[in-house]
């Protein structure tokens, strides 16, 4: 059977001048390809109407401009959100991407399927440049990879839910280490966050892919 994994890139209320999520979802969607036809889309108001026919979900979006008339209201979202966490919640299965971790305000729910979250003024992370990524052994995502070396932030300090699995981490320029990937499925579905994938370059990385390609096999099986 071939699967369907549609890859949301994020735009209007869920973007940055700091990320081109267009260009980084087109990368996924090459390391993915071999999985299954991959859809790349816009992130509008109606881009998960018909989410119930996909497989997999990839959220690769951030945080960007919230005033209504820029791009909807909360309330005019709402709807989106409720999809996608009912979605997420009866099964579904979930990749959130780097800024995943920083989007969705707007919906409480999110950090809950997500199984953590960004917190303003707390979380940060060291320049971008060459970083190694350490992967944890025994679980499907990761067994017998190798660490993950990439041009990428090092993302540090995330708030890591009670219920998520730990599988990756990196340290900060002080040596201290920090969870930037983990598995969680008490929400009821299957989710892997990796905070890997600031741009381009890192998802050129082998190790990248080869993480990239093991998380979205565990999802789908």
């Amino acid at each position: 059977m071939t699967r369907r994994i549609v890859v949301l890139a994020g735009r209007g209320r869920y973007e940055d001048p700091w990320h081109d999520h267009a260009a980084t979802s087109h990368a996924v969607a090459g390391v993915l390809g071999a999985l299954g036809v991959v859809e790349v889309r816009g992130l509008f108001r109606d881009a998960l109407d018909d989410l119930g026919a996909h497989d997999l979900l990839v959220v690769n979006s951030g945080t960007g401009r919230r005033d209504a008339d820029f791009d909807g209201s909360d309330d005019d979202w709402r709807p989106f959100h409720d999809r996608l966490a009912a979605w997420a919640r009866a099964g579904g299965a979930v990749l959130g991407l780097h800024q995943a971790v920083n989007t969705f305000y707007d919906a409480p729910e999110w950090e809950s399927v997500l199984g953590g979250r960004w917190i303003p003024g707390e979380s940060m992370h060291p320049p971008i440049g060459p970083a190694r990524f350490e992967l944890a052994q025994g679980h499907p995502v990761t067994e017998g990879l190798d660490a993950v070396e990439a041009f990428d932030e090092r993302y540090c300090r995330l708030r890591v839910g009670p219920t998520a699995r730990v599988l990756g981490t990196t340290t900060d320029d002080d040596g201290a280490e920090h969870p930037v990937l983990w598995v969680d499925e008490a929400h009821g579905g299957r989710t892997v966050y990796s905070a890997l994938g600031h741009d381009s370059r890192s998802f050129a990385a082998e190790g990248h892919q080869a993480l990239l390609r093991r998380s979205a096999s565990w999802l789908l099986s």
